[in-house]
């Protein structure tokens, strides 16, 4: 299994999975926390899912790094950092199965092809799994 398949395997194994961006506040850049739960493989790069009317599109637009977590009992959590890419190169499959997972999620899009239904991927990633006992076990993507 390559590591992006490693990461993928583990993020949709979990039911939510966090996404953390920088928000430019009155007060100054404020990190911004929320639940994703879409990824998928495509030709060799991890597909996320969004929309272009969200807060997170925007803060990513103004600033790419993210990083993202989750924490799955018996497996230790993941952490993957990187700057987003905004791109939409989701083939029709991966649209499909985005906006299905949408869909089930509870969120109202048109179709598959709807314009606010977007893809990123993330660039210059860095993964780790990492455990209780304080070990950071690089994953090669």
């Amino acid at each position: 299994m390559t590591g992006k398949e490693t990461i993928v395997e583990y993020l949709t194994s979990v039911p939510a999975w966090y996404l953390a961006t920088v928000e430019e506040t009155p007060n100054g850049s404020q990190p911004h926390v929320r639940p994703f739960s879409f990824a998928m493989l495509q030709d060799g790069e991890i597909q996320y899912c969004t929309a272009t009317t969200k807060d997170v599109y925007r803060e990513m637009a103004a600033n790419p790094r993210v990083e993202l977590t989750a924490w799955k009992p018996s497996r230790g959590w993941v952490i993957l950092r990187g700057r987003a890419n905004l791109e939409d190169r989701a083939d029709a499959a991966t649209r499909q199965a985005g906006f299905e997972h949408m869909v089930g999620l509870g969120e109202t899009w048109e179709s598959a092809d709807d314009e606010r239904l977007t893809f990123f991927t993330i660039d210059d990633a860095e993964a780790w799994l990492c455990d209780i006992d304080g070990t950071w076990n690089p994953v090669e993507l």
